[in-house]
């Protein structure tokens, strides 16, 4: 009984840990930009967008597709350092051990 015991302390730590981690992620902040830094994004560790900065060179008219694009690249550089920064505070977490797919604890 005595390895229950110490199994159910190590899954509530670990609870506590993730929700610890979720809280850190929620104020963190990650930078993605494109178009050599024209365009820039900042988003949270959750993937919301919290900033956009355009640089004002950008602001012609008929150059809006172009603006478009590149904050569309912006927003996907930045998405995939947010996903990259989740994998590693998850792996931080478990030691190194590999999740199944789509087990991320809400991260």
């Amino acid at each position: 009984m005595k390895n229950l015991t110490d199994m159910m302390k190590q899954a509530q730590q670990l609870q506590s840990k993730l929700a610890d981690t979720q809280a850190e992620l929620e104020n963190a902040e990650v930078e993605g930009s494109s178009g050599a830094g024209l365009v820039k994004v900042t988003l949270s560790g959750k993937g919301n967008m919290k900033s956009l900065h355009v640089d004002p060179s950008l602001m012609k008219p008929d150059e809006a597709e172009i603006l478009e694009d590149l904050i569309v690249a912006a927003f996907n550089d930045g998405k995939v350092k947010v996903e990259a920064m989740v994998a590693e505070r998850m792996k931080e977490l478990t030691g190194g051990l590999p999740l199944p797919p789509g087990m991320n604890f809400g991260l």
